[in-house]
């Protein structure tokens, strides 16, 4: 028995299902890590692996960064947290802030389902609607207004869709002020929207939707979602809780559609819980608690803007020039190349989709450009197969083939992912059907 299954055990008397975090699920049983270092991890039974998780794409700058570390434990050496505010937020804020041409004012949460729970709060407050519009396929955290249509089957027809629960655990009656459009498609979503504008709140949208399959949002759509925004008198609020690690400023968004609000998180935490909103001062206001109205949005949290956290932020944040986002960019254009060759190579149908540092592969397909080639792709046991050969080769993705590079990783690491992933795919043609 292996120390990951004996662990596996050990959880099973006190967790449900030895779980706490659906994302780990794994069968017979997961993968027990014991640490890390620069773009490496090390499970409980001595066997090192390449990380491309990155703790589904958080750690930017993989694990040990001196800077990081360096910043955490000073901190720890003033104090853990606080009941009252630290000079620590504000630098992190001002960071941001500074770095992003539409953040004007931010407010931190504890996690990016958090960042976009506010955000949909604060967007109610500012309109006094109700009605939330989302994207089929797309995940925004948990959150019942947004835990809908996530991986159900793809929109038919023009017709307003009933929202459909991703767990039982959703509320029905959060699902009657949810509203499904799908993503990058004008004339369907306009004939969805168009009836509720006068309930509608905000429409929330990720520019780069990992579950939808990692596939960026179009110009044309963006630019329809704005302009039906602004006439309507909506909120346009962009989830880049993942999609922030594109770029300096994040996801790339020309001024005339830029976002009301932005939740983020993952990366401008530096490996540690975080979450923010941020956007315009006009709408930010709502959570400004010297306020009197009933428009105020009441947001605290014991661990909200702990400078643990916001140290951690701070020194990884700063560690990311400009050039260093560029050269992580580079680096995914070649992973998306070399993987695309890969596929080529061995005579296997697939792709590969992304931007930036992250990629997603799929197996089956020869192109992703729709949620609904997603969905169908995502039944195919092959990607599980192919998965589970290169962990075996010592390379970690998500289990839905989700990719994120760090800081750490050179070249030389993206052409072992393309060999493992080329083995894996070879193993996998050799299979007799």
């Amino acid at each position: 028995m292996s120390l990951s299954h004996a662990a596996y055990r050990r959880a099973l008397r006190v967790m449900p299902g030895g779980n706490t975090r659906t994302s780990n699920f794994e069968k017979p049983h997961p993968t027990y890590l014991v640490c890390g270092s620069g773009a490496y991890v090390t499970d409980v039974d001595g066997r090192r692996y390449l990380d491309f998780q990155n703790n589904f794409t958080t750690l930017i700058h993989g694990y040990g960064h001196p800077s990081v570390v360096d910043a955490i434990r000073r901190q720890a050496g003033l104090g853990l947290s606080f009941a009252g505010p630290t000079v620590a937020e504000i630098e992190l804020a001002e960071l941001l802030v500074e770095r992003v041409s539409y953040f004007e004012q931010i407010r931190f949460t504890n996690t990016g389902s958090e960042a976009v729970m506010i955000a949909i709060k604060a967007a109610r407050a500012y309109t006094g609607r109700d009605l939330i519009a989302k994207c089929d396929g797309a995940y925004h955290g948990n959150y019942d207004v947004v835990e809908a249509n996530v991986t159900t089957p793809p929109l038919a027809g023009t017709e307003r869709p009933t929202p459909k629960g991703e767990h039982s655990g959703v509320a029905r009656s959060a699902l009657s002020d949810c509203l499904i459009i799908p993503f990058n498609d004008i004339e369907r979503t306009r004939k969805i929207i168009e009836s509720a504008a006068d309930r509608l709140a905000a429409i929330v949208v990720d520019p780069l939707p990992s579950r939808i399959g990692l596939i960026a949002i179009s110009a044309d759509y963006l630019t329809f979602l704005r302009n039906f925004t602004l006439r309507n008198s909506s909120l346009l609020i962009f989830d880049q809780v993942l999609s922030f690690r594109l770029g300096y400023g994040g996801a790339p968004v020309a001024k005339p559609n830029f976002p009301d609000l932005c939740a983020i998180g993952k990366i401008i935490g530096g490996g540690l819980p975080i979450g923010a909103v941020a956007g315009r001062t006009d709408i930010m206001a709502v959570f400004d608690p010297a306020r009197a109205d009933r428009a105020c949005v009441i947001h605290s949290g014991t661990f909200t803007a702990n400078p643990l956290s916001m140290a951690a932020g701070l020194a990884a944040m700063t560690a990311l020039p400009r050039s260093e986002f560029d050269r992580l960019n580079v680096l995914g254009a070649q992973a998306r190349s070399l993987i695309a060759e890969a596929f080529a190579s061995v005579g296997i149908k697939g792709t590969v989709t992304g931007e930036g540092s992250l990629f997603r592969l799929f197996v089956g397909p020869e192109q992703v450009a729709s949620y609904a080639d997603t969905f169908a792709a995502a039944h195919d046991p092959r990607l599980r197969s192919v998965v589970v050969r290169m962990r075996e080769r010592k390379v970690l993705l998500s289990s839905i083939g989700l990719g994120a590079l760090s800081t750490p990783m050179t070249g030389t690491d993206i052409a072992y992912l393309a060999e493992t992933l080329e083995e894996a795919l070879r193993s996998l043609k050799s299979e007799p059907t």
